[in-house]
């Protein structure tokens, strides 16, 4: 087992060279790289582009350990739309197969693609609601989708490359038992799960719980920590999320893959340019402050997988 840490907190937007070079200093094995949309595909991820990371990569002797898309239409109501999230997925499995990544990374949808209120504004308003057109065919949304993910997966799995599904407040796969449903529908051996303490535990999920629920599905984590109201990531130890429990459930059922400390909402953290939500604002590269909070963070969660007798390279 790895422990690697995803690059966009350390830089929110392409290039990411940098970034890579500075997550090897600070200790770890292994990072994820990031398409936030379309342009990014076509545009950074140039075939020289590629060639200068892989060769960052290998000179660190970093693990690539996936590569996360986001295309929030692929739960669209409308089937051109659809279509086209398909074909950016597409897209973006040959571009992880270039990079050499052996997992290709989603966050799961919102029903309709439906815009829905920001959970870390949960606490803080008195009505925490959306509108919701009427007339909308839920059943029929729910066999669309899974007829795309499915489209999606059978194609990385065609590439060799497994698919893994993150969790995330109120969309499809908000939960445990969601992911199982997807899962389920999906019936595929190359769609796994991408484990995201953060976005289960406000949802309602005990980790270690979980993590034995998901046995033989967890194929990559992203840790941080929460206070179990919003999805905010912090440091872990920061908040309420049982970590040594966690491990143990991790190592009871068999995984050995990646951690990747993913700590959005800590000082320093690297927001980029655009305005995007979160409890830090501002900055275009993360500073020494979030640095630091990565070494305390990595030693803390060494410390826990040695004294449950997980094996850390």
């Amino acid at each position: 087992m790895r422990f690697g840490s995803s690059v966009w907190p350390w830089k929110w937007d392409a290039p990411y060279d940098t970034a890579i070079q500075r997550i090897a200093d600070t200790g770890f094995r292994a990072t994820e790289l990031m398409a936030w949309n379309n342009d990014i595909l076509v545009d950074y991820y140039t075939p020289e582009t590629i060639d200068k990371l892989r060769g960052i990569l290998a000179e660190r002797d970093l693990t690539l350990s996936q590569f996360m898309l986001l295309v929030p239409q692929l739960s669209s109501g409308d089937a051109e739309i659809r279509k086209a999230a398909i074909a950016q997925y597409k897209r973006g499995v040959d571009v992880a197969v270039d990079l050499g990544a052996p997992n290709i990374n989603t966050v799961t949808h919102y029903p309709f693609d439906i815009t829905m209120p920001r959970i870390t504004d949960r606490p803080h308003v008195q009505v925490f609601t959306v509108d919701v057109p009427s007339g909308l065919d839920w059943r029929q949304n729910w066999n669309e989708y899974i007829a795309s993910l499915r489209e999606i997966v059978d194609y990385a799995d065609s590439k060799g490359k497994t698919f893994s599904l993150e969790p995330h407040p109120f969309r499809y796969g908000a939960t445990t038992e969601a992911l199982l449903r997807i899962i389920d529908a999906v019936d595929s051996p190359a769609l796994r799960v991408n484990l995201d303490p953060s976005h289960l535990f406000p949802a309602g999920d005990i980790i270690h719980v979980a993590i034995h629920r998901l046995e033989g599905r967890v194929v990559h984590c992203h840790f941080s920590d929460n206070d179990g109201l919003t999805n905010v990531h912090w440091r872990p130890g920061k908040g309420k999320i049982d970590w040594e429990k966690a491990l143990i459930a991790l190592k009871e059922t068999g995984f050995d893959g990646v951690i990747s400390l993913e700590l959005e909402d800590i000082p320093g953290v690297a927001r980029g340019i655009a305005k995007v939500p979160g409890v830090y604002r501002g900055y275009v590269e993360a500073t020494e402050e979030f640095v630091e909070e990565h070494r305390i963070g990595l030693a803390y969660l060494t410390e826990l997988a040695h004294k449950v007798g997980m094996t850390v390279e």
